[in-house]
C-alpha cells in the first residue's frame, strides 16, 4: 500500500508582463504564476500534482500556505486519500487555525485548491483515467458525498442534488459519444483581446482566431471608452456580425458607470459583459443585468466560494456563471457550484487562461455536460493560448473545441525543466535576470 511521504511546493512564475499577455484594465502587467504542489509517495511512479493561479508578487505567500494546508496528508495511505476525497477535503477545510485566515476566501482558500487539485489528480492517476472520466463514472451518491453542500440547503438540498445527477445518469455514455463526434467541448478565445496589444496586433490575432474556427471571441475593455469603441469596431470589421463577441471589464467600474459604459458599446452587440463591477457585489450585478439586457452579465473568476455563487443565482444577478478551477476549493466545491447552476438554469462558462487553468477546466466542462447539465446550449469555455508547453499533458484545441483528455490525471503535471527554470527567485530563468 503506497503512502504519502512528502509534500513539495514551488513558487513558479512566468514573465508574461514583458509581452503584455494577460493585460486588462485592472491587471496591467501580471507575471502569470502557479503555487505548485506535488504529493510524493513511496512509489516513484506515483505522485499527485496540483496548483493554484496568481499573477506574480505574493505567489510565495500562497505557496507557503499550500505547504501548511498539505501537511496533514504526510504519512497517510494513498488508498485512504483517494478513496474518499470528500472526507479529506472536509478535514483540511475544517482546520480551525488556518480557516480563521479566510474563512473560505483569499490566500488560504486558493492554497486549499492547490492541495485538493493534487489530491484529485492523484485519485485519477490511481484509477488510470483522466479526471473527467473519474467523475462521470462516480455514482450520484458518490458525487454528492464529495461535494461541499454546506450553507446551501436554502437553495439546494442533498435530495435535489441527487435528483439532478440521477436524471442524466442513464445517458452519460451517449453524451460522451456526442462530444467525441462533434470534436470536443466548445471554447472561446481571449488570446486576441488583451488590452495592451496594438491595433495591428489585435486585427492580426482576430483574423487568426477566425481562420482557426472560433465563433466566440472576447476582448478586454474598461480603461478608455474611445479606445474600446475603436477596438470593438476593429473586431466587428474582422470577425463579422455572426460571430459572438464578448467583452470583459475586469471589475473596474462602479455600478452606474458600468451601465453607461456598456450602453455606449451596445452598438457592437456584445454577447456578455464580464466582471462589470466588484466581484462580490451581488446586488450591483443584478442592477447592471436589468439595465443592460439583452446583453448578458457574466462573472465568477473571482468568485471566492460557493456561498457567493448561491447568492448571485438567488438574486438573478447573472446570465453566465464563470467559476474558476483554482479559486474555488477544488473539485469538491466546484461540483456544488455546478449543481447550483443546474438547479437555477444558468449556464456555466468557466474562466481559464493563466497558468494551467485551461488544462483543468476542460475536465470540468466535460463533466458538467455529461453528468450535470446535459446541455451545450449557450455554453462555451475560455481558452487562452499561453504556457501550455510547460505541461506534460497539455490541453489540445482544434477548430474551437477542447479535445477530450485521454491521459490519467487532472492534466496538472508540469515538466521538470519548466519547474527548474521558472521557480522564483532561484530558477535558471529568474537567476539570470
Amino acid at each position: 500500500m503506497s503512502t504519502i511521504t512528502s509534500i513539495e511546493t514551488y513558487d513558479i512564475r512566468f514573465p508574461t508582463s514583458q509581452s503584455l499577455d494577460g493585460s486588462d484594465a485592472m491587471n496591467k502587467d501580471g507575471d502569470y504564476s502557479a503555487a505548485y504542489v506535488i504529493l510524493r509517495t513511496d512509489d516513484p511512479e506515483l505522485a499527485g500534482y496540483g496548483f493554484t493561479f496568481t499573477i506574480g508578487r505574493g505567489n510565495d505567500i500562497v505557496t507557503m500556505a499550500a505547504a501548511q494546508r498539505a501537511l496533514p496528508l504526510v504519512g497517510r495511505s494513498v488508498t485512504e486519500i483517494v478513496g474518499d476525497p470528500g472526507s479529506i477535503y472536509r478535514e483540511l477545510q475544517s482546520d480551525s487555525q488556518l480557516r480563521w485566515l479566510g474563512p473560505e476566501k483569499g490566500v488560504i482558500h486558493i492554497a486549499l485548491a492547490a492541495v485538493m487539485n493534487a489530491v484529485w489528480d492523484l485519485a485519477a492517476r490511481v484509477a488510470g483515467v483522466p479526471l473527467w472520466r473519474l467523475l462521470v463514472e462516480m455514482s450520484p451518491e458518490e458525487l454528492v458525498d464529495a461535494a461541499d453542500l454546506r450553507y446551501l440547503s436554502d437553495a439546494l438540498t442533498r435530495e435535489e442534488a441527487l435528483a439532478l445527477l440521477r436524471e442524466h445518469e442513464p445517458s452519460r455514455s451517449a453524451r460522451i459519444a456526442e462530444l467525441e463526434a462533434r470534436g470536443g467541448y466548445p471554447c472561446y478565445t481571449t488570446s486576441a483581446g488583451w488590452l495592451g496589444y496594438s491595433d495591428d496586433k489585435l486585427r492580426r490575432l482576430l483574423q487568426e482566431a477566425v481562420d482557426e474556427g472560433y465563433r466566440h471571441i472576447k476582448l478586454k475593455v474598461g480603461a478608455n471608452l474611445e479606445d474600446d469603441v475603436r477596438r470593438l469596431r476593429i473586431a466587428r470589421e474582422t470577425i463579422g456580425w455572426d460571430a459572438r463577441l464578448m467583452i470583459d471589464a475586469n471589475q473596474v467600474w462602479d455600478v452606474p458607470e458600468a451601465i453607461d459604459w456598456v450602453g455606449a458599446l451596445a452598438e457592437f452587440r456584445p454577447h456578455w459583459i464580464e466582471e462589470p463591477t466588484s466581484p462580490d457585489d451581488v446586488l450591483g450585478h443584478a442592477a447592471i443585468r436589468k439595465a443592460v439586457a439583452p446583453i448578458g452579465v457574466a462573472t465568477g473568476e473571482h468568485g471566492m466560494n460557493r456561498v457567493l455563487f448561491k447568492q448571485f443565482l438567488q438574486a438573478e444577478a447573472i446570465d453566465y456563471l464563470q467559476l474558476d478551477s483554482a479559486r474555488l476549493g477544488s473539485v469538491n466545491e466546484i461540483i456544488a457550484v455546478y449543481l447550483l447552476a443546474a438547479k437555477f438554469g444558468v449556464p456555466v462558462c468557466p474562466h481559464a487562461g493563466g497558468v494551467g487553468l485551461c488544462e483543468l477546466v476542460q475536465h470540468l466542462s466535460i463533466f458538467d455536460f455529461v453528468a450535470v447539465s446535459g446541455s451545450l446550449e449557450d455554453r462555451v469555455t475560455e481558452y487562452v493560448d499561453h504556457l501550455h508547453e510547460h505541461f506534460v499533458d497539455p490541453c489540445i484545441v482544434e477548430r474551437g473545441n477542447y479535445l477530450l483528455p485521454s491521459r490519467p490525471g487532472y492534466s496538472a503535471q508540469m515538466h521538470e525543466d519548466s519547474i527548474s527554470a521558472h521557480t522564483f527567485p532561484l530558477g535558471t530563468y529568474w537567476a539570470s535576470r
